[in-house]
């Protein structure tokens, strides 16, 4: 899949780091091959823990309770809300962007 990940982010934070899309790009790694698994659904509970638990609290080690966690998250979900496709980089990138966590992907 050619996916201009940059130009996605770059629609919510039009000043986004490449350095760090790069770096979140490799992060995803094989889950950026299939569409399904390149996208988060935000209406799915269980897709949501997962980012929550595996990228907020293990890669970005944020120590926030789950309910502020969740609450970033949703806040995410919120800026993304008028897109169809919410990519995985792009709600990554803002995630580790909110919470000044960018320099773990350059």
């Amino acid at each position: 899949m050619a996916e201009d990940w940059a130009a996605d982010v770059k629609k919510y934070s039009p000043d986004a780091d490449d350095a760090a899309i790069k770096g979140i790009v490799r992060h995803c790694g094989i889950a950026l091959q299939k569409r399904d698994s390149s996208l988060v659904s935000f209406s799915d509970k269980t897709e949501l823990d997962r980012v929550r638990d595996g990228f907020m609290k293990k890669k970005l080690a944020l120590t926030d309770s789950d309910a502020d966690l969740d609450a970033s998250l949703a806040e995410v979900g919120q800026k993304l809300k008028g897109d169809r496709t919410k990519n995985r980089v792009t709600v990554y990138y803002l995630l580790a962007e909110k919470h000044d966590k960018l320099d773990l992907f350059r």
